[in-house]
C-alpha cells in the first residue's frame, strides 16, 4: 500500500474512532414528561464523583448532590458554560446505601432549583406537584466520550412545566458508584384512570 493511501486509511479509522463518541445520549420520546421516577443510592461508601456528559442549555447551570437530603460537602460544581466534556468533580463523602438526589442549580437567569426527585419540584413548576425534570440509564465506559467511565447517566430538564419542552437533554452528567431504581405508572392504574375520565363524561352528556 502507498503512502497516499496509507494516509487515507489513517485518516478513515480517525473518522469512525471519534464517531463512536457520540456526545449526550438522547431522550427516545423528546416532547413528552419522562413518566419513570428514579430512586437513587450510594453504591459504595466514598466519594462520589460526576462527569460533565454537554450541554445544550442557553442558561448557566451546575450540579449538587443531596445525600440523605443533605447538601455534600463539595457543593455545586461541573458549570455548564465553564466545563469540558469529561470534567470531573468530587462531590464529597457517601456512605453505600444512602439515598441520593441530584439538583440542577440555574444560576442565570436565577429561577430556582430542579431535582432528580419530581416530588421536590412543586416550587421550580409553580405547581400543587413537581413534574420529573430527568431521563436517567447506564452509560458505558466511553460511550459519551473516551475521558467518561461506566456510570450513572443523568440528563436534566430546565425549564419548569407546563413551558417545559421535555427533551432532557440540557444538562448532563456521568455519577460513579450509584445505585439505580425505577418506578412508573402501571397500565392498570393508567386504564382506571381512562375509564373513569371515560365514565365521568358520559355522565356529563347525559345530564346536559
Amino acid at each position: 500500500m502507498n503512502k497516499k493511501l496509507l494516509s487515507l486509511a489513517a485518516v478513515g479509522l480517525i473518522g469512525s474512532s471519534t464517531s463512536l463518541f457520540a456526545g449526550p445520549i438522547p431522550y427516545p420520546t423528546p416532547g413528552v414528561e419522562n413518566p419513570i421516577t428514579y430512586t437513587f443510592t450510594a453504591a459504595a461508601s466514598g466519594d462520589l464523583i460526576g462527569y460533565f456528559a454537554g450541554s445544550t442549555a442557553s442558561y448557566t447551570e451546575q450540579v449538587g448532590l443531596l445525600d440523605n437530603s443533605v447538601m455534600t460537602s463539595g457543593g455545586y460544581g461541573l458549570n455548564n458554560k465553564t466545563s469540558a466534556i469529561g470534567s470531573s468533580f468530587d462531590f464529597g463523602n457517601v456512605t453505600a446505601g444512602d439515598t441520593l438526589v441530584f439538583v440542577l442549580n440555574l444560576i442565570s437567569p436565577p429561577i430556582g432549583n430542579a431535582y432528580s426527585d419530581p416530588s421536590l419540584n412543586a416550587a421550580f413548576d409553580g405547581t400543587t406537584t413537581g413534574h420529573n425534570h430527568i431521563y436517567s440509564t447506564a452509560a458505558t465506559a466511553g460511550q459519551i466520550d473516551a475521558s467518561i467511565p461506566a456510570g450513572t447517566y443523568v440528563a436534566f430538564e430546565d425549564l419548569p412545566a407546563p413551558s417545559s419542552d421535555f427533551n432532557y437533554f440540557d444538562d448532563t452528567f456521568v455519577f460513579t458508584d450509584v445505585s439505580t431504581t425505577t418506578s412508573a405508572p402501571d397500565s392498570g392504574s393508567t386504564m382506571m384512570l381512562l375509564g373513569m375520565a371515560v365514565t365521568g363524561l358520559g355522565l356529563l352528556r347525559r345530564k346536559i
